[in-house]
């Protein structure tokens, strides 16, 4: 059965979790199918990317049965090579990592449980709106093990690290609001996923080429020192203005009529 499906409307790409009977558990046919899928919409024409989950849950975490891969075999064998990611990931951390990489805005529609798995999934979006119902949580400490799916690089991006530390040494679940005030969540909407949809209507409405250097940029803030920073910024800015008719969609903002991007 598939896991994954995509959809493409008025520029958005929306990934659907499949699995409802499941809660959207990952198993390896859904690790390949959203590692599938992340490719497919960073090679699309798509000018933003919704990820939502069908059934109760936006994903309740690892399928435990999938754990029998790594049964019988050296660990070190299946975690250690990089098959992924050009080079930096290994596929289980691919599923939260290749977000990372499309090269468009990417909004997660929680609701329900989002855990372990499901909670870094979500946190390779960009953005993530919660419904208030949805319960969050870094789950591996649960089986003995550490996160190991890409949260260790996402997770100090956004929250403190004693909160990092706390919500990986316990696997407590907790609710959207604390979430949110944590910086884990960007919003909270009784309708996740119509909320998202909102929103990337909004961002497709905006320039494209804008949009995919605003994305570079902020990835790149995130990892380099002020002056790298500052140099990265102008070399954005000017190649965005050099485009043509760049001057035009400016003027015409100025000029309070609607602005029509070409690019």
């Amino acid at each position: 059965m598939a896991r994954v499906t995509i959809t493409y409307e008025n520029h958005i790409a929306h990934v659907r979790l499949t699995r409802a009977d499941k809660m959207n558990a990952v198993d390896q046919d859904m690790i390949d199918a959203i590692i599938v899928a992340g490719n497919e919409v960073a090679a699309s024409n798509a000018r933003v990317a919704v990820i939502s989950g069908e059934g109760k849950a936006f994903c309740a975490g690892i399928d435990i049965s999938a754990m029998g891969a790594l049964a019988g075999g050296d660990p070190k064998e299946l975690m250690m090579p990089r098959t992924h990611g050009d080079g930096t990931t290994n596929q289980w951390q691919e599923v939260s990592m290749v977000w990372t990489r499309v090269g468009v805005p990417v909004i997660a529609a929680l609701h329900g449980k989002v855990y372990g798995a499901g909670l870094q999934l979500a946190l390779g979006a960009d953005i993530r709106i919660a419904a208030p119902d949805a319960e969050l949580a870094v789950m591996e400490m649960k089986w003995g093990i550490v996160p190991d799916m890409g949260g260790m690089v996402l997770l100090p991006k956004l929250v403190r690290g004693d909160v990092l530390r706390l919500m990986t040494y316990t696997a407590q679940p907790i609710n959207a609001a604390q979430a949110e005030g944590w910086g884990l969540v960007t919003q909270l909407a009784d309708d996740p996923l119509a909320a998202a949809m909102d929103l990337a209507a909004t961002i497709a409405g905006k320039s494209p080429s804008a949009i995919k250097a605003a994305k570079r940029l902020t990835a790149f803030a995130e990892t380099s020192g002020a002056d790298a920073v500052l140099l990265e910024e102008s070399r954005e800015q000017a190649e965005l203005l050099g485009r043509p008719h760049q001057m035009e969609v400016i003027a015409a903002e100025f000029g309070k009529r609607p602005a029509v991007f070409k690019d």
